[in-house]
């Protein structure tokens, strides 16, 4: 349980207690909707043996589940109407749960009964609609029929040359053997319109005579109820074979077919028919919908009071219980681990969940997301460092800031409700990229005199577009960032990588120091001398004997201008620490000190192995001592086994066990210290690929095109370059920056403290029952 007024504090958990609550029967309603409306407890369940259906108040969940889903039913009706709730009521009238089930059924039954009615209505008013559209077509292919024919007869009432040998033996043949045409009219889905026809003629042979023409406007589909497009259709055919067939293919097809009277009196007789009855229904429809929309509108009126009721699991049915018995509260004492809770806002949380991604923080230690608001898109940035691609990424981030409170509440996209969620995230991460951009001097690769002007100038007007060889110092150094006459030069890459990768060592030496600290807060926190002196001192003497060294030396090399060779100072620290270093010493002293640094390295690696689980092990037979048995408190008998990361001292000891541990932990920091410092240089790869993509994108497609000096390919170029800026530099890149960054902190950075090996809380809140609803 949370406290009552908890301080805001994001470097440790709040503070838990488990407590054991004893209400009385006739209150625990109204005691469990305060405790929900006050959202500060979280229930530990003591019958996890038995299923849901033999719990004590299945019945009564059950109907509020049922009642709940009918709610639910209501709601997404109204959605469908365009009905909105009205703003939520707090009327104190007295509802009971049993007449407000018996009214939920009435009102679902009566909602189902009207629905699936004006679902028939609907459908046979769709089927006329198509009907009457076949009706209008047929009528119009036979009236030009009849007049293309009355107008051949005409024409061949003179013999010639084109008049039929056989015309008059034909029409005086026998009626009885002349060729019975049958017909299908009925309307088929655009986009199917092509293949039907086409299938038509291959399954008949070609014996089947087709037309078809576009209905203008969608027409609703009387089998899903939605718009279609679609075209009405006539078949002619001859022979039961050929009929089987067509049916066939138009049921596979989805086309509607509607019957006709040879007889032209009966079809027009039907065609008014139809409309007639076209009239009636969309008048009955018209009806039915409004009947339904006011019965909607009176469920909206209730349903904010009837859903506040459910949440209240029968708030209201004891609102005015006389209990004679107050509810117990006692404290309990436990060896359990509590849960861990931190509160967080909109601008945290984000963080946070990077944080818990990894595991969720064990209770009361040192919580990383402190720290990993800032490390985190600054470590990013390093990788992204340009500040062209920085402001593009912070407009696209304000952009989803300033309409959060809209976003927030529509459904988004599975990508775009996660850029929304670490909306925070993406905006600490362009702001520190354009911080970044400013010290690499690259906006889209191009560098910018922006704090002033550059140290460097040509001896004469000769080396304007030569590199260094042909500069001369003329002022004092840039002010900020890097001098822009570095791009473009023959050293650029050299100087680049030179400083990029040392760069990268000292953030992440800064970085895993920083690590090792938080594990001494964690151990005084904790009150665990061990692991002070027997964690972090070996550890932070290791570390910095071997790589907090190689970054002094770094900077002393860059104050002093020297140009010894680092690489040959750690290799041979290492295989000859006595020799001498000749033109690699940068001060001295430094074999003396190099000697000593490595006997230190060399002797923390025992003092982290050995001292550790011996003390354990003394401390646990002094604690012990004596006792054959444990005492059973009154309080432990209550309580339940711990399931969720519980690291209590009730357990059996193992010192083979604790010694395995140890010896593991100690191998995993020796190898680690050397494998996290190499990962590290991800910082600098990753920063010169961006910085190169940018140069090649930047040179061999915008400038390229701008040389040709022609408007359309310089169009093509520009549109070239910003797909591929955007494509690869402002999405690719910036979720390989995000990983990588991420992977930083998961293995590197945490990896020194944070165990994370414990469990959320979870309180009974009905503000969060309504949020998972929506």
């Amino acid at each position: 349980m949370v406290g009552c007024c908890p301080p805001m504090d994001l470097m440790r958990s709040e503070e838990m207690q488990l407590v054991q609550l004893i209400i009385p029967l006739e209150s625990s309603h109204l005691t469990v909707s305060y405790l929900g409306d006050l959202g500060l407890l979280q229930f530990k369940d003591l019958n996890s043996d038995k299923s849901p259906f033999q719990r004590t108040y299945a019945n009564q969940i059950k109907k509020c589940g049922e009642m709940a889903r009918r709610l639910r039913y209501f709601r997404e009706q109204m959605a469908n109407a365009g009905i909105s709730t009205p703003p939520k009521s707090f009327s104190t009238n007295d509802i009971k749960v049993d007449d407000l089930e018996v009214k939920l059924g009435e009102l679902e039954a009566e909602l189902i009964e009207m629905n699936a009615n004006n679902g028939k209505l609907q459908r046979t008013y769709n089927e006329l609609v198509e009907y009457k559209l076949a009706d209008e077509f047929f009528h119009s292919a036979q009236r030009t029929a009849a007049a293309q024919q009355r107008e051949i007869e005409a024409q061949q009432t003179e013999e010639s040359l084109d008049t039929p040998l056989l015309m008059d033996q034909d029409k005086s043949g026998d009626p009885s053997k002349q060729v019975q045409l049958g017909f299908f009219t009925g309307l088929v889905p655009r986009e199917k319109s092509m293949p039907f026809e086409r299938i038509l003629f291959r399954a008949t042979r070609g014996n089947v005579f087709v037309r078809q023409t576009t209905v203008e406007n969608p027409v609703i589909d009387p089998a899903s109820g939605e718009k279609v497009e679609k075209n009405v259709f006539v078949i002619f055919y001859s022979g039961e074979r050929a009929k089987n067939k067509i049916l066939k293919i138009c049921e596979a097809f989805g086309a509607n077919r509607y019957p006709f009277s040879d007889d032209f009196g009966k079809q027009a007789q039907m065609l008014k028919e139809v409309s007639g009855r076209l009239s009636e229904l969309r008048t009955t429809i018209d009806a039915g919908l409004l009947h339904r929309g006011n019965l909607l509108q009176t469920i909206g009126d209730q349903f904010e009071q009837w859903n506040i009721l459910i949440q209240d699991l029968l708030h209201r049915a004891t609102l005015d219980s006389n209990s004679q018995v107050e509810a117990i509260f006692q404290v309990l004492h436990t060896r359990e681990s509590p849960p861990t809770y931190f509160r967080t806002n909109k601008f945290t949380s984000a963080f946070q969940e990077i944080v818990d991604s990894y595991g969720i923080a064990r209770y009361r230690e040192a919580n990383p997301t402190v720290y990993t608001v800032v490390t985190f898109p600054f470590l990013f940035a390093v990788m992204f460092g340009d500040w062209g691609h920085g402001l593009c990424v912070l407009l696209a981030t304000l952009y989803l800031v300033a309409r959060e409170k809209k976003l927030g509440s529509q459904k988004l996209g599975d990508i775009m409700e996660m850029m929304f969620g670490g909306r925070y995230v993406i905006l600490m991460m362009a702001i520190f990229s354009i911080y970044t951009g400013f010290i690499y001097n690259e906006f889209f690769s191009v560098p910018f005199e922006l704090f002033g002007k550059s140290a460097y100038a040509c001896r004469d007007p000769s080396c304007k577009d030569a590199t260094t060889d042909g500069l001369i110092k003329v002022r004092d150094a840039y002010p900020f960032g890097l001098d822009p006459v570095w791009h473009g030069s023959r050293s650029e890459l050299p100087f680049l990588n030179s400083l990029k990768m040392k760069m990268s060592i000292l953030l992440g030496v800064a970085q895993m120091n920083l690590g090792i600290m938080m594990s001494f807060f964690n151990a005084k926190f904790f009150r665990s001398c061990v692991d002070i002196w027997f964690q972090f001192v070996p550890q932070m003497i290791f570390l910095n004997s071997l790589f907090g060294y190689l970054s002094f030396l770094i900077v002393l090399k860059w104050c002093t201008g020297s140009k010894a060779d680092l690489y040959h100072i750690m290799i041979y620290m290492f295989l000859s620490p006595t020799d001498e270093l000749g033109e690699n010493q940068l001060f001295s002293g430094q074999k003396m000190t190099q000697v000593v640094l490595l006997l230190l390295a060399l002797v923390a690696v025992p003092w982290m192995l050995l001292p550790k689980p011996f003390i354990m092990k003394s401390q646990h037979q002094s604690r012990h001592q004596g006792e054959s048995y444990v005492p059973l408190h009154a309080e432990e008998s209550l309580q339940v086994e711990p399931t969720n990361g519980g690291h209590g001292d009730h357990e059996e000891f193992e010192f083979s066990e604790v010694l395995v541990h140890q010896l593991i932990h100690t191998i995993e920091f020796v190898l680690g210290a050397v494998s996290n410092t190499a990962s590290y240089l991800r910082l600098w790869a990753l920063s010169l690929a961006h910085s190169e993509l940018s140069t090649v994108f930047y040179d061999k497609v915008l400038m390229l095109a701008w040389g040709y000096n022609n408007v359309i390919i310089l169009i093509v170029g520009i549109i070239v370059f910003i797909f591929a800026t955007v494509g690869v530099l402002l999405v690719m890149e910036t979720l390989s920056a995000f990983l990588h960054a991420l992977r930083l902190h998961w293995v590197e950075f945490q990896n020194k403290f944070y165990f994370g090996d414990g469990y959320k809380f979870l309180p009974f809140s009905f503000s969060l029952i309504g949020e998972e609803e929506e």
